[in-house]
């Protein structure tokens, strides 16, 4: 039997953060996962720390934040491992699709709702988005495309907005998937420019739902800002999100031509525990059951979205392992009185405590499994939805993670 350096459990963005930190340092990885991750989902732009206001200094924000938040995932990586994760993150996408900053910490860009919201690394499909100004910019849909609302959009942003019929290629019904196929056809996207182009009323600013390709969107972004005149950003919108599946592509190849094993479609159903450690993991694929065995294990399965937490009318649970998870004392406690209030629900919070190596430890500090280490957002004391800090979560628990394990 094949026994591995590592294996990840969880495709998410923390479990490939994981698994390409490892495959770099030459280790043998086995990814497993049921599906693609929450990043192909919601995934968009880099989240780091969304409460530091945009004109401060992000090193600055994050080492305060750190001092006040001592039980952060955030203080187990400090900002230099912050920076170093994201530097990471960053060479995966070389120009000319590339994630940047907008200075030097948060920028505000708009949302398929039409608010803004904070983020620190944008693709740079989505860079012109950040700072718009209602005169300056039109916002475009597509009829027949029900993920993205123009008229929503424009009207909160106070901006003008149009919805652009383009009949001969049967646009209305698409699905983002299939329209973002369409724009790596370079004919539809020149099409579209001149489209647009026609409605323009002086505008310097596009902005599109986040369709631009999967092949190579920053070329589409080329062809629609040179036949526009225009700077052209994507807005985010309802999942899949296109963007997110850029981005775990990119992943997914480097991994492969580095070596690296995927293994998705199953559950991970058991695990063997012996002496404080795990000696393996059990994959069940009907009608068959097979055993993965490697020195070191990472723990990425996120919270209730991906499985990795589970919740019954008692308690909350970690279903793999069965460690156990910070939570409020009692079901009754793990939300406020009013769904929308400034103070985050309690149960945002809950999570795998562990100790400066990310390893699993019990309500006195022990250690619990001295070769498991758990990564993203199954950890505990974070509320990353209100924050806007999953990504930068995600990344540098994930890249430490890894580092922990192979240097064990």
């Amino acid at each position: 039997m094949k026994r591995w350096d590592l294996i990840v459990i969880g495709t998410g963005l923390a479990g490939l953060t994981a698994a390409r930190t490892a495959i770099e340092m030459g280790a043998k990885v086995l990814i497993i996962g049921r599906g693609m991750g929450s990043v192909t989902l919601f995934g968009n732009t880099i989240d780091v720390l969304g409460c530091i206001p945009p004109e401060t200094d992000m090193e600055e924000g994050i080492t305060r934040w750190i001092a006040t938040n001592p039980h952060h995932p955030y203080a187990r990586t400090g900002w230099a491992g912050i920076a170093e994760s994201l530097s990471a993150f960053r060479g995966l996408f070389p120009p000319p699709y590339t994630f940047d900053t907008v200075g030097s910490g948060n920028s505000l860009v708009p949302t398929g709702a039409g608010t803004l919201r904070p983020t620190y690394l944008l693709p740079v499909t989505m860079t012109a988005g950040a700072g718009i100004s209602e005169a300056d910019t039109l916002i475009v849909g597509l009829k027949g495309f029900k993920d993205f609302q123009s008229d929503t959009v424009s009207l909160h942003l106070q901006c003008r907005g149009v919805n652009l019929s383009l009949p001969r290629y049967g646009l209305e019904g698409l699905t983002a998937i299939a329209l973002a196929r369409l724009m790596d056809e370079e004919p539809f996207r020149e099409r579209l420019g001149e489209a647009i182009r026609h409605q323009m009323a002086g505008e310097k600013r596009i902005g599109l739902p986040a369709i631009l390709g999967f092949r190579a969107p920053a070329d589409v972004l080329k062809t629609l800002e040179t036949v526009t005149g225009a700077r052209v950003f994507e807005i985010p919108m309802l999942p899949p999100s296109i963007p997110g599946l850029r981005i775990f592509h990119r992943y997914r190849e480097i991994l492969i031509a580095k070596g690296a094993t995927f293994l998705m479609g199953n559950p991970v159903t058991a695990a063997e525990l012996k002496d404080g450690r795990c000696a393996g993991i059990t994959v069940h694929n009907p009608p068959l059951s097979t055993v993965y065995r490697a020195e070191s294990y990472v723990l990425a399965t996120g919270r209730f979205l991906g499985g990795g937490l589970w919740a019954d009318m008692e308690r909350i649970a970690e279903p793999l392992f069965h460690l156990p998870i910070f939570q409020p004392e009692s079901r009754g406690l793990w939300f406020r009185e009013r769904f929308f209030q400034p103070e985050a629900h309690p149960i945002h919070r809950a999570g795998i405590v562990t100790d400066e190596y990310l390893r699993p430890v019990d309500a006195e500090g022990e250690v619990i499994l001295k070769n498991v280490r758990a990564a993203g957002s199954i950890l505990a004391h974070h509320q990353a939805i209100e924050e806007h800090s999953r990504e930068g979560i995600d990344i540098a628990t994930g890249d430490l993670a890894a580092r922990r394990s192979l240097a064990s």
